[in-house]
């Protein structure tokens, strides 16, 4: 059902940063008059991690083959995922977990990472950063802290509702 005062939004493309923003997990734009209701992620987000998940890090790689397919404790992670804007390394949605793998990519961007982690924070997704380092040297350690944040992730969502 559309409402007459809301309508999905092929005719915009791309509206100017000032008259898009995020409440909750969706995006909401206004044009003139009117608020457009924008379901998913933007088409130049789903583009960029599209390419990224076609060229991942040796961290990134490393990772996925001990998470994909449900290998994990049968979670399913998704790799490349957009949130509210952001493309996060993995995501897992039934825990509201994100995984950044850190590597020379996030060097010099500490401020933008911290920025970022409490955006989504305050969007109920826990942040868990490890460095490509100890994915590629320590994966065990890596997972089990991927198993703890679920973990923890799933007893906070349960003393909250």
């Amino acid at each position: 059902m559309v409402l007459p005062f809301v309508r999905t939004a092929p005719e915009i493309t791309q509206p100017a940063p000032a008259l898009c923003r995020w409440i909750g997990m969706k995006r909401r734009a206004w044009d003139a008059e009117r608020m457009l209701v924008k379901p998913g992620a933007a088409m130049c987000k789903l583009a960029l991690a599209r390419m990224m998940r076609a060229a991942p890090t040796a961290g990134e790689l490393t990772l996925w083959r001990r998470l994909r397919d449900c290998r994990l404790h049968g979670w399913k992670f998704r790799r490349q995922h957009v949130i509210a804007g952001y493309i996060v390394d993995f995501y897992c949605h039934e825990f509201r977990v994100a995984i950044e793998v850190d590597g020379p990519s996030h060097d010099g961007r500490a401020e933008e990472d911290a920025r970022r982690d409490t955006n989504l924070r305050r969007l109920g997704v826990r942040v868990l950063r490890v460095s490509a380092r100890d994915v590629r040297e320590r994966i065990d350690i890596v997972l089990r802290q991927v198993t703890d944040a679920c973990v923890a992730s799933r007893r906070a969502r349960r003393t909250e509702g």
